[in-house]
């Protein structure tokens, strides 16, 4: 939790605009709700990824509740940086002091512009921003104003517009208004499961000058590789890829075995709650486990049950 770090000059913060000036594509774990904690973050850095988001949180609650600030922000004062907090919010004064409260913990925020999800939709937060890009500016804008460090980096993650002029504008808004960079998923808020727009996303990078992050069905680093070559991007962000290989930035194919123990010995040490513990197992042994084992492993209801499996099953 932020309040178990007693001395924020004993985090090793970062500045997150040293990866982009890297000339490296720099590999990103997107922002996942329930998945992108500390202990997964903590097993992808292990291999290979520079960059990790939290889950989205709600700035609102954070602000207002103790409560909700220890049971969604979780972090450490070594190897969980750089690190970015994503934040879903709709008034700069809120996003500002939810951003003050990290600041001394993170790295950066970046301004969730991109869930589709109803609920979020409903309460003004997510993809329903792209259609207001001057509240975007302000937010962005304050932010700026009010966090004095020079390397917190503020950015936004969005979707695509039908009418790609009116996304390249959101971004030019966002860009004048000193946004650190900007992640597009290519798709609009309509589409889920249809093909990526990544030739907007090309275009989009060749309106800016700030670096662009591409996102949106990436589930192996060729895939990573033939994303960045397609459009240009300075950043590949990955979610469902991830979840299911951990390893996948170091150029695993498929979830080394090592990966699985590295994932039982941390998810242990970080005290992860067993249905987590078990979900990301799933994940990550889908593609190496046959019919049959999935049957059984997925019904597994203990950590002692899936410790014993893991050992009886793969050495583990």
């Amino acid at each position: 939790m932020i309040g178990d770090i007693t001395e924020t000059k004993q985090c090793q913060l970062k500045d997150p605009m040293d990866l982009f000036h890297s000339g490296q594509v720099v590999k990103i774990c997107a922002p996942m709700v329930r998945y992108s904690k500390l202990a997964f973050r903590t097993l992808v850095r292990k291999y290979s990824c520079d960059l990790c988001y939290t889950p989205m949180i709600v700035a609102a609650d954070f602000v207002r509740s103790a409560k909700a600030r220890d049971s969604e922000f979780t972090t450490n004062k070594v190897g969980d940086h750089p690190l970015i907090v994503q934040f879903a919010a709709k008034e700069a004064q809120v996003l500002c002091d939810a951003a003050r409260i990290v600041c001394p913990f993170a790295d950066g925020i970046d301004l969730n512009c991109g869930c589709p999800q109803r609920w979020a939709m409903a309460e003004g937060y997510g993809a329903c921003l792209i259609n207001k890009p001057e509240l975007v500016r302000d937010m962005v804008r304050h932010v700026r104003n009010q966090i004095d460090s020079p390397r917190f980096s503020v950015s936004i993650k969005i979707r695509i517009h039908e009418d790609l002029k009116r996304t390249v504008d959101l971004c030019q808004k966002a860009e004048a208004t000193g946004v650190s960079w900007i992640t597009v998923h290519g798709r609009s808020v309509e589409e889920r499961h249809q093909p990526v727009h990544y030739d907007a996303i090309k275009i989009i990078k060749q309106s800016m000058s700030i670096p662009i992050v591409a996102n949106g069905d990436i589930k192996t680093l060729k895939d990573a590789e033939n994303v960045h070559h397609l459009t240009g991007a300075d950043g590949i962000m990955v979610a469902r890829g991830l979840l299911a290989n951990p390893a996948m930035f170091a150029g695993y194919e498929e979830t080394p075995l090592k990966c699985i123990q590295d994932w039982v010995d941390i998810a242990l040490e970080h005290g992860t709650p067993f249905t987590c513990f078990h979900h990301h197992l799933i994940y990550m042994m889908e593609r190496i486990t046959s019919k049959q084992e999935k049957r059984v492993f997925n019904v597994l209801s203990s950590t002692s049950a899936v410790l014993d499996y893991l050992n009886d099953h793969y050495g583990v």
